[in-house]
């Protein structure tokens, strides 16, 4: 018995090593954050998913995003492939980022990608082939305001690599790399969300107005994102009664305020939702596909009621999908 429980011990600190590469050792006191934990906005990982960036097309004063990224590892440097993802069309734009050991950056979207909305996805690649690799020390985060005065800071959503090194099957001759976030240890990526909660919307008749931003996550970035096509959502008043909708879009991205026409319920949101009340809701996507996601509030009242308040965060994530990934192209970094 006492042979068997130190061989189930010795298999298991062997599962640990094998799920948490060497790049991904902390330097500072504490355990190492898991690898194998899911997507977090509190998280250092490979991937990172910046939930919504913006910029007005002639100036950045009242509409922009300033991004930031930041290479934790204490040793090693970070070559970071950036994706701007249109959530008009769903194009793509790329360019490579590179931090040396503990350095941290920050652009202007007005800089770099003026007059376009979207989100983006950061890439660890190697420093040679551009090949991803298992490198979990990236964090980021965004501060994002809009011309319609909503504002708020938003923690890059951050997936772990689940194997060591270079990700398999990747090499110098690769023009292609497909990133399986499905959870599987030696291989892919953490797992992608699947329902989305926004875990409270207060009523617009006290001068709230919630601006909703979901992501169809997943595609091949070297010729287009995937699209939302149809979603599906309950909404619940804070006596908890539900209320099924429907939304659908042929862009990767939907940003709309909650009202009466968005979306779409029966009664209608603002019946549901009344003066000095509150509700919530869930969303998911039809067909299964991986969703992320983020909510800002806006009020104008927020300097002189105690209640009204200004501000946002990414989406709750309540279950997860493991079938979704996104393929990139492979070229080495230019700087």
């Amino acid at each position: 018995m006492r042979t068997s429980r130190k061989l189930t011990l010795s298999l298991l600190a062997l599962f640990a090593l094998v799920v948490m590469s060497a790049s991904a050792l902390a330097a500072d006191p504490g355990l190492v954050y898991p690898p194998t934990s899911e997507v977090s906005d509190q998280k250092a990982g490979s991937v990172l998913f910046y939930n919504y960036y913006t910029s007005g097309a002639t100036s950045g004063n009242s509409q922009n995003t300033r991004i930031n990224i930041t290479n934790t590892s204490t040793t090693s440097a970070a070559y970071v492939h950036l994706f701007f993802v249109s959530a008009s069309n769903c194009s793509v734009a790329d360019s490579f980022i590179c931090l040396t050991a503990t350095q941290t950056a920050s652009f202007l979207a007005s800089d770099v990608d003026p007059g376009v909305s979207g989100y983006i996805v950061a890439v660890a690649s190697s420093g040679v082939t551009g090949c991803p690799v298992a490198f979990n020390h990236l964090i980021g985060d965004e501060y994002v305001k809009t011309s319609t005065g909503h504002a708020a800071n938003l923690g890059a959503e951050a997936f772990a690599a689940l194997y060591n090194g270079v990700i398999p099957g990747c090499d110098g001759n690769s023009v292609t790399a497909t990133l399986a976030f499905n959870g599987v240890v030696g291989s892919g990526y953490n797992q992608a969300p699947l329902v989305l909660a926004l875990s409270n919307i207060p009523s617009r008749a006290d001068g709230n107005d919630t601006l909703v931003v979901l992501n169809r996550f997943g595609g091949n970035l070297a010729i287009g994102a995937s699209t939302i096509s149809s979603l599906f959502g309950l909404l619940y008043d804070d006596a908890e009664n539900v209320f099924s909708f429907t939304l659908s879009s042929g862009a990767c991205q939907l940003v709309g305020s909650i009202s009466n026409t968005f979306p779409r319920t029966v009664p209608r949101v603002e019946t549901v939702i009344p003066a000095g009340r509150s509700g919530w809701a869930k969303v998911w996507l039809a067909s299964g596909a991986g969703l992320l996601g983020a909510q800002i509030n806006k009020n104008e009242n927020a300097g002189a009621a105690a209640n009204a308040f200004n501000g946002g965060h990414n989406l709750h994530k309540l279950t997860l999908s493991p079938s979704n990934s996104y393929t990139i192209p492979i070229f080495p970094p230019s700087c």
